[in-house]
């Protein structure tokens, strides 16, 4: 090998041991972020790159999903749910760190849901609102016919709908980011948001005790049987334990609260600044556009 080209080969080799260094780091990141019970704040998804959804703003997805949740309320039939169902489905199979196995749930079982529901509550439509339509199957005297299937069609999409852009904020959100957004721009009390994030952080450490409990039972060579009666018997002897430990540790957060000057001021400072950027806006105008176009071709279409 020439002098002139080891200096290459080992620059080379250098790159691509940083570059397999940064995504073994990625990955154990990633997988850090998975074991916890939130999902991965704004600012860790920007900096990771993660999928779209996890890189807006809170706020910017409350208003994209907010506006056609309530504008379904507003229009009839079954074609413009069904758009707005499917944008708001592509975006969070697209969108989302969602496992393959969530996603092809999604895909097929969605439809079969709006289906199945369609017919359930085309069940209890007055059959007056589907007089003049064809039958499509009759019990004895009562007839099921096209008109009240289609009531219960537009029923189960308005469901399916709703769900679906409720997931696309939720899936991707995570409940902390969610709070300091309220807190910084909607000018939430501190008081009553930061409050609930240390609420919403006794659910894993509900958890981790319930785990601890349980290997504690093992430990001791309990057994609580088979069956529901078993089942029923071993969360009782953790509920006692269980609610002892949280009352500890709320007592123990409340004081740490209280030593630190919680809720003395009328304001305070962010230590994670939540800021808008470019790409946030792109995204509200174009899930804007996106979802008032789906209202308009259902409305030409027929509703």
């Amino acid at each position: 090998m020439s002098p002139r080209t080891q200096p290459t080969a080992e620059a080379t080799a250098s790159v691509s041991t940083q570059a397999q260094d940064a995504a073994s780091a990625r990955e154990r990141e990633l997988a850090r972020i998975d074991a916890r019970f939130d999902r991965a704040t704004l600012e860790e998804s920007r900096r990771l790159g993660l999928p779209l959804l996890h890189r807006i703003h809170p706020l910017v997805k409350l208003v994209v999903t907010l506006v056609p949740m309530i504008a379904l309320f507003t229009v009839g039939g079954w074609r413009v749910p069904a758009l707005v169902a499917a944008v708001a489905l592509v975006l969070l199979v697209a969108g989302t760190r969602l496992r393959w196995r969530t996603r092809v749930a999604l895909l097929v079982g969605v439809p079969v849901l709006a289906l199945v529901l369609s017919v359930t509550l085309g069940v209890w439509v007055n059959p007056v609102l589907g007089e003049g339509t064809p039958v499509l199957f009759a019990i004895g005297a009562w007839e099921f016919t096209l008109g009240t299937w289609e009531h219960g069609l537009a029923n189960s999409l308005r469901l399916i709908a709703l769900f679906a852009l409720a997931m696309l904020s939720g899936a991707s959100t995570s409940g902390a980011d969610f709070v300091r957004a309220l807190v910084q721009h909607l000018r939430v009390p501190y008081r009553f948001g930061y409050a609930g994030i240390a609420a919403f952080r006794f659910v894993p450490r509900f958890r981790h005790e319930l785990e601890n409990i349980r290997r504690a039972h093992r430990a001791r060579g309990m057994a609580f049987g088979h069956g529901p009666g078993g089942w029923l018997r071993r969360h009782r002897a953790s509920l006692v334990p269980l609610l002892a430990g949280s009352m500890r540790h709320a007592d123990r957060v409340a004081l740490a609260m209280d030593a630190r000057g919680f809720g003395y001021a009328a304001t305070r400072t962010e230590r994670h600044p939540l800021r808008f950027i470019a790409l946030d806006w792109v995204f509200l105008a174009a899930g804007l556009v996106a979802f008032a176009a789906c209202f308009v071709g259902g409305v030409l279409l027929g509703g």
